[in-house]
């Protein structure tokens, strides 16, 4: 990843709206959820949710899939991944043991339970 793309990035998430429908998101994968629910969920009117997710999709964080009348918002986990190896690629400078705790915490996605929308809320 070049740095004018994360900084792209960065820019994309550094809205509380925005911030708050990506992490909705990445508790609802692998299914995802319709842009009204996602509205409906952090409280924000659907018109400026889509220009939210819009925002989102152009900076790689989701992806859509239209389904019947519905549009399925999805966290690309691909591109947080991407934008995490950015981050880490001079990790410490060859010393691993001075980036353990932060291993730790990454290592620990699989026994996170998923978010509910009120919680998201609250993290602010």
């Amino acid at each position: 990843m070049e740095i004018i793309n994360a900084i792209a990035s960065f820019a994309a998430l550094s809205q509380d709206t925005r911030l708050k429908a990506f992490r909705l998101l990445v508790s609802q994968e692998p299914v995802g959820l319709p842009a009204g629910e996602i509205a409906r969920k952090l409280s924000v009117p659907h018109n400026t949710m889509s220009a939210h997710l819009s925002v989102l999709a152009r900076a790689g964080w989701v992806v859509s899939q239209r389904h019947s009348r519905q549009i399925i918002y999805r966290a690309s986990l691909s591109h947080m991944d991407q934008v995490i190896q950015f981050l880490l690629q001079d990790c410490c400078a060859g010393h691993p043991e001075l980036c353990a705790s932060l291993m730790d915490s990454l290592s620990g996605c699989e026994r996170a339970k998923p978010a509910d929308a009120d919680s998201l809320s609250n993290h602010q």
